[in-house]
C-alpha cells in the first residue's frame, strides 16, 4: 500500500503543481483571475484522478480485487495528503520568492471585479475589508499554508470519498 500512496501521491502532486505555476504565471502576468480559478479546479480534478487509479491499482493487483470502504478511502487520503503538501509548499516557495505582491495584485482585481457588477459604497467597503483581512492573514506563513490546503485538501477529501464508494469490493 504503502508504494502506491507515495507513487500516485507524487505524480498527482507533481501534475496539479506543474499545472498551478503555469496558471499562476498566466494569472498573474494577464490579471485574468476568475478563468485561473476554473482552470486551477480543473487541474485538482485532473490530479486527484490519480486517487481513483491508485486505490483500483492497490484493489487489482495487491488485494485480489477485493477492498473495503475504509481501506479505499485511507488510501485515497494519502495519496490527498501527498499530492495537497506538494502543493502548499510549492505555492510557499513560488509565493515568497516570485510573487509576494500577489495579494495586492488579487485584492485590485477584487475591487475592480466589485465595480463592474454594479457594487454599492458600503459593498466596495465590504469587499476591501474582507481583502483587508486576508492581505494581513498572508503575512503570516501559517495562515497562508492553511488557506492553501483549504483551497484544495477538500476536493482531494471528496474524490477519496466517491472513489472508495465506487470501488468498495467484498468479495469477487
Amino acid at each position: 500500500m504503502k508504494k502506491i500512496v507515495i507513487v500516485f501521491g507524487l505524480i498527482s502532486g507533481l501534475i496539479v503543481t506543474s499545472l498551478m505555476i503555469i496558471n499562476v504565471v498566466k494569472c498573474y502576468h494577464n490579471e485574468d483571475f476568475e478563468s485561473s480559478m476554473v482552470l486551477g479546479y480543473a487541474s485538482m480534478l485532473l490530479a486527484f484522478s490519480f486517487i481513483f487509479v491508485g486505490v483500483k491499482s492497490f484493489r487489482d493487483k495487491h488485494n485480489n480485487g477485493i477492498i473495503s470502504f475504509g481501506k479505499a478511502f485511507k488510501i485515497g487520503l494519502f495519496i490527498s495528503l501527498i499530492a495537497s503538501s506538494l502543493y502548499v509548499i510549492v505555492w510557499m516557495f513560488y509565493y515568497y520568492l516570485f510573487i509576494p505582491d500577489f495579494m495586492d495584485k488579487y485584492t485590485a482585481h477584487m475591487i475592480v471585479e466589485a465595480k463592474r457588477n454594479g457594487a454599492t459604497a458600503a459593498e466596495l467597503a465590504a469587499t476591501n475589508s474582507e481583502m483587508a483581512g486576508y492581505k494581513e492573514m498572508y503575512k503570516n506563513p501559517f495562515y497562508v499554508i492553511l488557506l492553501t490546503y483549504s483551497e484544495i485538501l477538500p476536493l482531494g477529501l471528496l474524490i477519496s470519498l466517491i472513489s472508495a464508494l465506487i470501488l468498495k469490493r467484498k468479495t469477487e
